[in-house]
């Protein structure tokens, strides 16, 4: 592990991650400021969290590196704030309130290390009503707007999975503001400062160009009604005769002429400006698309402008030409999963290592850091006393 560290590079090499263990955007987080080079540390708790994937498939603890510690007793709390005393960031994504209980606050943090970026994962963020309250991402989306704006016009909005809230409006935003947060802390004038990353506020601003679009009379507030939400019939996704599917996104003229042509109803297609032949529009090329295999259709529009496009699954997007020849999706330690992103021309990123063990490097940490109150926990195995999640 030590030598593949050593080898690895990327634009945040040199800098040190304290990552607080919990579950979803907080790791997704922290598993991105390692792909780009940050030597990142993964305090486990012990006996784990919930919700958890089994060690060895968890590719969001790829390339970093982890230490059991007992946040709950004493000598682990000393551990922890002598890896904080080295660090430049700290991510956590417990309940606000939670850190300071135990002892591990922005306040006794930045004491310790006024350059710290401490980074906070939370839903609702650390103030306002519902800051004490649990949830997830469906909820998180759900109070933005966001949600409102998924799936057919008829029936329930449809969850993008946790894509849009957890990750989209969580990890990267927290990760956006911990960069920011890092860049002015290494000013001549900086100093360290806590980053409160709550995936309402990263969902609502990912929405500013709807709402944009809504003030200027643009976006119908309501689902399948506006061109990028379905309501458009040359923007959506279309049934082949083998139960695949075809996404479409021939907005502009040109793209669209292409696509007509190449579906074969150019001659029958009302005018594209017709809002009024939609509805026609939309049935003749969903009977199309009906007629031929996703295989087919796929074969029909590649190498083309007519911005069409098969829809794969998660275990077929791999094998996808385009992304294959990118290498976007790498095998390493048997996992097939994504390559980091994005990708730089001097500093270039790699997956280093798989995903971290619990506990497995709290000896090489206590070397490489220098923290000397690690290393009786690493010659003595898993500090005593289990306990369930803050």
């Amino acid at each position: 592990m030590g030598a593949a560290r050593e080898q690895a590079r990327g634009p945040l090499a040199g800098v040190r991650v304290v990552e607080l263990a919990g579950i979803g955007p907080g790791p997704f987080a922290a598993m991105t400021l390692a792909d780009l080079g940050a030597d990142v540390v993964r305090v486990e708790r012990p006996g784990g969290g919930g919700l958890t994937v089994s060690p060895e498939h968890d590719i969001t603890n790829r390339n970093k590196r982890s230490v059991l510690l007992d946040l709950k007793a004493p000598d682990g709390v000393a551990a922890a704030l002598a890896l904080v005393e080295r660090a430049d960031v700290l991510i956590e994504g417990f309940r606000p309130g939670v850190a300071e209980r135990l002892g591990v606050g922005p306040e006794v943090c930045l004491e310790r290390n006024p350059r710290l970026v401490y980074g906070r994962m939370t839903g609702w963020g650390q103030d306002g009503p519902l800051a004490p309250r649990a949830g997830h991402d469906i909820g998180y989306i759900a109070v933005t707007g966001a949600l409102g704006m998924t799936g057919p016009a008829e029936g329930p909005p449809v969850a993008p999975a946790n894509l849009l809230g957890d990750y989209a409006g969580g990890s990267l935003y927290l990760v956006v503001g911990v960069l920011a947060a890092l860049h002015h802390a290494r000013t001549p004038q900086g100093a360290g400062q806590v980053v409160d990353a709550a995936i309402v506020d990263g969902t609502s601003h990912l929405t500013a160009m709807i709402r944009g679009l809504l003030a200027a009379g643009g976006w119908e507030d309501r689902r399948a009604a506006n061109l990028l939400d379905g309501g458009c019939p040359f923007y959506g996704t279309y049934a082949t005769s083998d139960g695949g599917f075809m996404a479409v996104g021939a907005l502009e003229p040109k793209f669209y002429a292409e696509f007509v042509r190449l579906l074969g109803i150019e001659a029958q297609a009302p005018p594209r400006d017709d809002v009024a032949g939609w509805t026609e529009l939309r049935r003749l090329i969903a009977d199309r698309f009906a007629s031929r295999t996703r295989a087919e259709w796929t074969e029909v529009f590649q190498d083309t402008d007519a911005c069409v496009a098969p829809v794969l699954s998660l275990t077929e997007a791999p094998a996808h030409p385009h992304l294959a020849a990118r290498g976007t999706y790498l095998e390493h330690d048997g996992l097939i999963q994504p390559a980091p992103a994005p990708r730089f021309s001097a500093t270039p990123t790699r997956i280093a290592s798989g995903p971290a063990r619990p506990g497995a490097h709290t000896a090489e940490v206590a070397r490489d850091w220098g923290v000397a109150a690690l290393a009786p926990l690493a010659a003595g195995g898993t500090p005593e006393g289990e306990h369930s999640a803050p």
